[in-house]
């Protein structure tokens, strides 16, 4: 199915500035261009609300908080997850996200992902409706990522990222010559935990907290015309979570975040994007006109609850919440997991937004991921010769 003029409609708003000063003064909505960037891809945290920062660490940490990727009980972890995006709506629009670790160790670990989201064919039309193309839009990112334990709990990672955002090729609509953007950005994370263990009975008790600055980088532009350029998804991350089992086999981890998007609040009057990259960015969390009131409304919640039975079954639910005058998404979450031969896993997860009619309906995620120690990966090679 191919997306009309509405689609690249919104692209215009994006990169001239129209949407940020045509909103009243009661929604006033940050907004940013490269928001696949800030889309859930794995199954299990999409089934947590979309939360992470803080959950135990497996393959997707790269994503959600990449100095977890020392603490994870494997050597090598690899995973792979598909989204079809808004598909009661569509039917060519998708998130794709692969990404693998290697632990350099006990305390150390590097990782590569790629984010890929397909927005699927435009029909590229002027003001006056006559079709002037086709284009298949697309958007990518890859990264690379280091992170290494700095003490028995606490951990530090760094993500740098190659960004391209290619909504409408190289077409010329409306006098204005739009082009595909390009941009490099990075995070920085940080992570810490502490375990509470009694041998006796083989219960446990562990106390995470993570935070993560991510997507910080320059300004992108779609072409010339295009007035100026745009903020990125800038994302400040807090997360915290308890994770607890009595006798080893029955586990529960309750997870929540709060994210606040780093760009500038739009004040009605004139187009934010042109402030200066780090005054927009840090100023972002005291430029609300309405003041601290307004920024707290600007911070989103997202928390979950998972169930493992022996490490081998789990099931999800979540719930994020975000301020009716600040994009007012809200949904719930639901989803399952299952590990098999201590190497493979398939986790599932599906979203129930609060408002009919929401875009965000019949959202789904599918992820496998395989982990695997060193002596395993020697027992397949001896077995081949």
């Amino acid at each position: 199915m191919r997306l009309f003029f509405v689609t690249l409609s919104s692209l215009f708003f994006l990169t001239s500035g129209t949407l940020f000063a045509q909103q009243d003064s009661t929604r006033r909505i940050p907004a940013s261009p490269l928001s696949f960037l800030t889309f859930a891809p794995d199954a299990r945290s999409a089934a947590l609300g979309e939360a992470g920062v803080a959950l135990s660490p497996d393959a997707n940490a790269s994503y959600w908080n990449a100095a977890k990727l020392p603490y994870n009980t494997k050597d090598f972890g690899v995973s792979a997850s598909y989204t079809p995006w808004l598909r009661h709506l569509v039917d060519d629009m998708w998130l794709g996200y692969l990404t693998a670790y290697k632990k350099l160790g006990d305390r150390q670990a590097v990782a590569l992902s790629f984010n890929y989201f397909n927005n699927g064919e435009l029909d590229l039309r002027n003001a006056q409706g006559d079709n002037v193309g086709y284009f298949n839009s697309r958007e990518f990112a890859i990264n690379g990522t280091y992170s290494r334990q700095l003490g028995r709990n606490f951990s530090m990672g760094l993500t740098l990222k190659y960004i391209s955002s290619n909504l409408a090729g190289n077409a010329v609509i409306n006098n204005v010559s739009l082009s595909p953007a390009r941009v490099a950005a990075g995070d920085i994370s940080a992570y810490y935990k502490k375990e509470f263990k009694n041998e006796d009975t083989g219960s446990e008790l562990v106390w995470s907290l993570g935070a993560v600055l991510s997507n910080l980088g320059g300004k992108i532009n779609y072409g010339s015309g295009t007035e100026t350029e745009n903020f990125i998804p800038t994302t400040l991350k807090v997360g915290t979570g308890l994770s607890y089992t009595g006798d080893g086999r029955n586990r529960f981890n309750f997870i929540i975040d709060f994210s606040k998007l780093m760009v500038p609040t739009p004040d009605g009057k004139t187009n934010v994007n042109t402030k200066p990259l780090l005054n927009g960015v840090f100023g972002s969390f005291s430029d609300a006109p309405d003041g601290f009131k307004e920024e707290i409304q600007e911070v989103a919640i997202a928390t979950g609850l998972e169930y493992w039975y022996n490490n081998i079954f789990a099931l999800r639910a979540g719930y994020f919440a975000e301020n009716k005058n600040k994009g007012d998404r809200q949904f719930f979450t639901a989803g399952a997991g299952l590990r098999f031969a201590d190497k493979y896993a398939v986790d599932f997860a599906y979203m129930f937004p609060t408002r009919q009619n929401s875009p965000l309906a019949q959202t789904l995620r599918i992820t496998l991921s395989l982990a695997l120690n060193k002596a395993e990966k020697l027992d397949v090679t001896d077995s081949e010769n």
